[in-house]
């Protein structure tokens, strides 16, 4: 289905709002709501997506996880379907860290198109990020490990635009040709 630029705009407008205090943890301390923005990017433009729910859900994927937006609202103001994903897409801030990657990697491959999607597209853009814009007081080796990491989700994710999988193996060759050995 088509994108209608409105609703992707108000999504937009949505999720500079709720992270309008938010900054990236990389020493310019870049404002949160490109992250969001790049990742709704790279679906559209890297990968030709033109799904509205997926797109959207990309624009709208950490507000419930980092601010005080609940599933529920964005229901209501973007509907169930996109409601549904940005679930999907939520980790639980309140479990240790560790244990909320554990889950994700474990989820990864049984989630739906539009979350694989998303998260695949979230992962190339935590590893772009962790190269060129690492977060302050990262070591080589806690880079390592995250792109690592994001790598084995973007992988259980992968198999849907084989273009998007090609993106995140290459982003992970370029990420360990420069972080992997210190």
């Amino acid at each position: 289905m088509p994108t209608s630029p409105s609703r992707i705009l108000r999504a937009v407008a949505f999720a500079a709002d709720r992270h309008r205090f938010q900054r990236r943890k990389d020493e310019e301390a870049s404002p949160y709501i490109n992250h969001p923005i790049e990742v709704a990017e790279v679906l559209s433009i890297e990968a030709g997506v033109d799904d509205e729910v997926t797109l959207i859900a990309a624009l709208l994927h950490d507000t419930v996880e980092d601010t005080e937006t609940t599933i529920e609202e964005i229901g209501e103001l973007f509907g169930p379907m996109v409601a549904a994903v940005v679930a999907e897409v939520t980790d639980d801030p309140t479990l240790p860290r560790n244990e909320r990657r554990r889950i994700q990697l474990e989820r990864a491959g049984g989630a739906s198109r539009e979350a694989k999607l998303v998260k695949i597209a979230d992962k190339i853009c935590n590893i772009r990020d962790v190269v060129s814009r690492p977060p302050t007081g990262w070591s080589f080796e806690r880079r390592r490990e995250y792109v690592l990491w994001a790598a084995a989700v973007a992988k259980n994710c992968a198999g849907i635009i084989p273009h998007l999988d090609t993106v995140a193996e290459n982003e992970l060759s370029r990420a360990m040709a420069t972080i992997g050995n210190p």
